[in-house]
């Protein structure tokens, strides 16, 4: 990570505490690293908390180094705090956003009001769990907590999250709780928590289970997911919001439905970065966000007039048109201000299919035989991660290698250049051939060199196609009329490129296939595809940020070559396709702390011919710590497989102290897959 322009001009000089215990009321404690300006015991300051499990000692230090001392030396006490059964925190981590977990939050609020250096009031600030739990805390409406910034986090924990899309079961979901799995299995540091090190690693190697099996078990929006989602009632949020998130991110659609349906003060942005916060954004232009969040905080937490309540309600990067990539450094475009979010600059364009695989403006004389389509289990294979993280190249290839296996429909060559901001909505009149089905639709961007780089795209379980609580099979040959709303986009489309909408029955592995193959027919004359169309204009004018900055960072020396790549394999002899992803950054030295931090994670997600019972997916983590004699490691595997009926998961957890494997443990369940 590397920082433009380090501040070291701050208003303030800052002191850190390296470690603080905040105690809860069930006699755990939880591990913080405090940030203050100097003389904050005297004229004591507003707090920032952020409050995560990536472990504050270790894997997130590069980045906490970069912001927190950066608040500080703006007039804030910084706090970055371990939850329960993370870094060096007691007791074990259960699951994501138990309530447990919110109590604790409101808990460190009401620590950090009591402080000699806090003046009792306090922000939260965090980016995907942490982005989650300030949003959720603030639903609590804790007294102390006076404002928020949410970075790619979401409102919706089932509609839109790394588990469920649509109601198809995302890749993702598999992904996410192997990374967590590998998370919950490590131990606190020996330098911090000292002799009793080694009984916290046993308590949370015993408790830790793997999330994924709970998560396959709710595949409906039941109770399980609507805690925790804040969208149930958007009242509960009284306390102002700064939502941003990224086009490449998986959770800019939040930012659009937080600004539509608080009543608080609330600004969103989105640009064009990955699961990042935006100082450090790739794909860039990265901005001056630590700027940004000070002026929130000055204006909140501070009663400054800085005229931050009078600005844009969204802020987003609109991007121009690029050839496809799997990675991009940049992406050229430029900013679009809107004063309010439904906004009156964007109306919705309906476009007409037809059977001649036209994408048609109203009035056109248009085809109307029915169109079917039955995809290949390869489409999806060049789709991209549901969510970038920046560890390209993992983003969608050229979606000529995905339109084999679609039904196609093509606009003509647009005449006049067209913008769209928002989320673009196909509905579309359709049957099937069988009870469970999914559909996924794509845009993309056609240049006249008929590259084709993908704008946006949604998915639906057919299942669900009148909601997500109560799901119903299809009945085979039955015309249904069902929507699907595509994730948000900001995207310039020059004179002469063509919108191109692609329609497949499976999108495997970004979402998991349906049982058995799938045969839809489409009825063009009954479905529309509604483009969000924005109309440029300059009230207000568009916004500027400053260039990235922050305090001082650390190194992070690599002791290793990192290795990151995504390959796919075709094993032509046994017809077995094969997405193979590496993530290995391999061990590296953090030097601060004396300590060498390991951390390889591989994914394969593979299917045999049109074998919709051999999709499998695999994960593997090794991760590890050493600091003189002592050194740790874990190894975390995920198998997952299906039949048309179940979903089959086998887990396997080792720990290692030294040469000694000192504990292990498997898993073996059964999941019904319950119409997915």
């Amino acid at each position: 990570m590397s920082i433009p322009h380090v501040a070291t001009d701050l208003p303030h000089r800052v002191r850190e505490i390296e470690h603080v215990r905040i105690p809860m009321n069930d006699g755990v404690e939880l591990a913080a690293r405090v940030w203050l300006p100097e003389g904050a015991e005297d004229a004591p300051v507003p707090a920032i908390l952020e409050y995560i499990p990536y472990r504050r000692r270790d894997m997130t230090r590069p980045r906490d180094a970069v912001m927190h001392p950066y608040f500080a030396g703006h007039g804030y006490a910084a706090v970055r705090v371990d939850m329960r059964g993370s870094g060096d925190s007691d007791g074990v981590l259960a699951d994501e956003y138990i309530q447990l977990e919110l109590d604790d939050g409101c808990e460190i609020l009401r620590w950090l009001a009591q402080q000699p250096w806090c003046n009792g009031k306090a922000g939260m600030i965090g980016i995907s769990w942490g982005g989650f739990n300030g949003l959720q805390i603030a639903a609590m409406r804790p007294p102390e907590l006076q404002a928020v910034i949410s970075v790619c986090a979401t409102d919706d924990r089932y509609a839109d999250d790394v588990h469920y899309m649509g109601g198809c079961l995302l890749g993702d979901n598999l992904s996410w709780a192997s990374t967590m799995f590998a998370f919950n299995s490590l131990p606190p540091d020996p330098e911090m928590v000292g002799n009793q090190w080694r009984a916290l690693w046993f308590e949370r190697l015993r408790a830790n289970e793997p999330w994924v099996i709970e998560w396959l078990r709710q595949p409906h929006r039941t109770e399980y997911w609507k805690h925790g989602s804040v969208c149930e009632d958007w009242n509960d949020i009284q306390c102002p919001v700064m939502a941003v998130s990224g086009w490449a991110d998986g959770y800019s659609n939040a930012v659009f439905r937080l600004m539509e349906s608080l009543k608080v003060p609330r600004q969103g942005l989105i640009g064009p970065w990955s699961h990042m916060y935006p100082h450090e954004g790739v794909p860039g232009p990265a901005i001056g966000f630590l700027q940004e969040a000070v002026r929130w905080w000055d204006r909140w937490l501070k009663d400054r007039d800085n005229g931050m309540d009078r600005e844009p309600v969204l802020r987003a990067w609109l991007q121009d048109s690029v050839p496809p990539s799997t990675r991009y450094q940049e992406r050229p475009g430029r900013w679009l201000a809107e004063p309010e979010w439904p906004s009156r600059h964007v109306t919705t364009e309906n476009l007409q299919l037809d059977s001649g695989g036209r994408l048609l403006r109203d009035g056109e004389t248009l085809d109307d035989e029915p169109l079917t389509i039955q995809s290949p289990l390869s489409v999806g294979l060049f789709a991209g991660k549901w969510c970038s993280y920046a560890a390209t190249p993992d983003l969608p290839h050229d979606q000529r290698e995905e339109d084999g296996g679609a039904l196609v429909f093509e606009s003509a060559p647009l005449k006049t250049p067209l913008e769209l901001l928002g989320p673009p909505v196909l509905e579309v009149e359709l049957c099937s051939n069988r009870p469970v089905a999914m559909l996924a639709a794509r845009l993309s961007n056609v240049a006249p060199d008929d590259k084709a780089t993908r704008v946006t795209y949604g998915v639906l379980n057919l299942c669900h196609r009148d909601g997500h609580e109560h799901p119903q099979e299809m009945i085979p040959g039955k015309r249904y009329r069902v929507r699907v709303t595509l994730n948000g986009c900001g995207q310039h489309f020059p004179v002469g490129h063509r919108l191109r909408l692609s329609l497949s029955t499976s999108y495997f592995p970004l979402a998991w296939a349906p049982p058995e193959p799938v045969r839809l027919t489409i009825f063009p004359a009954g479905s529309r595809f509604g483009i969000p169309a924005h109309q440029p204009h300059d009230e207000p004018p568009e916004p500027e940020f400053g260039q990235p900055e922050g305090a001082l960072p650390i190194t992070a020396a690599p002791l290793e070559t990192p290795h990151n790549n995504w390959f796919v394999k075709r094993d032509l002899a046994n017809d077995i396709s094969t997405l193979e992803v590496i993530n290995d950054p391999g061990w590296t030295r953090l030097t601060e702390v004396d300590l060498d931090v390991k951390r390889r994670t591989r994914e394969w997600y593979s299917y045999r011919d049109d074998d919709f019972a051999s999709l499998r997916g695999e994960t593997l983590c090794e991760w590890g710590f050493r600091r003189g004699d002592w050194q740790v490691e874990t190894v975390t595997r995920t198998v997952m497989t299906c039949d048309a009926e179940h979903f089959y998961i086998h887990a396997q957890l080792d720990a290692w102290e030294g040469e000694t494997r000192v504990f292990s443990r498997n898993w073996d369940e059964t999941i019904p897959r319950k119409l997915v």
